[in-house]
């Protein structure tokens, strides 16, 4: 298994703390511990936890940037295409057990830095931009019926998804999940 850097390391540590327990549910302490260094040492490479959380967010928005790439690039149509993003919230949902990081930030507003909210409003913009056109692509190619307004779509299916993740996380219950979008995929016919 390969080393990584304690940067990464960090930022994965973070990450996983924030989509389970949220952006006030962790600190620098939490972070040390679990990496095996000093608290000190954390100051090097994140000066603050506003520093951490930008780039926790842009790491997410990237990875996030490269997994939409790689389902538009495999997948044909725009239900194919709809399906696998929805699969991906799914997964990361992680049986309940967590939310993604935008959502989980977005409980903690009032103690996010504004740099955050910025980082989170360009990770939200990127994702309904993408689901709005697997929206236009499904209504042109018959694969998602019912498609009105691709924008207004793709906005009410990111808050559907959010919010799915909410109920299975509220309940550690993945069914809550797949139940609060069965009616959405009802409508992919691939």
């Amino acid at each position: 298994m390969p080393t990584i850097d304690t940067k990464t390391a960090l930022l994965n540590s973070a990450e996983n703390a924030a989509r389970k327990l949220g952006f006030d549910g962790f600190s620098y302490a939490d972070l040390a511990n679990e990496v095996g260094i000093r608290k000190a040492s954390i100051h090097h490479h994140f000066p603050s936890k506003a520093n951490l959380s930008v780039a926790l967010m842009q790491r997410y928005r990237t990875n996030f940037k490269d997994i939409c790439a790689d389902i538009e690039t495999s997948l044909d149509t725009g239900g194919q295409q709809l399906a696998a993003l929805i699969q991906q919230y799914k997964k990361g949902s992680d049986d309940g057990k967590r939310i993604c990081l935008c959502a989980s930030f977005s409980a903690s507003r009032n103690s996010l830095p504004t740099e955050v909210v910025e980082e989170i409003s360009l990770f939200r913009a990127m994702v309904i931009q993408w689901m709005a056109n697997a929206f236009d692509k499904g209504h042109n190619d018959g694969t998602i019926s019912g498609v009105s307004h691709p924008t207004l779509e793709a906005t009410s299916t990111m808050s559907l998804l959010e919010g799915a993740q909410l109920a299975a996380r509220s309940e550690e219950n993945p069914e809550l999940f797949d139940n609060a979008i069965q009616l959405l995929m009802a409508r992919i016919t691939h």
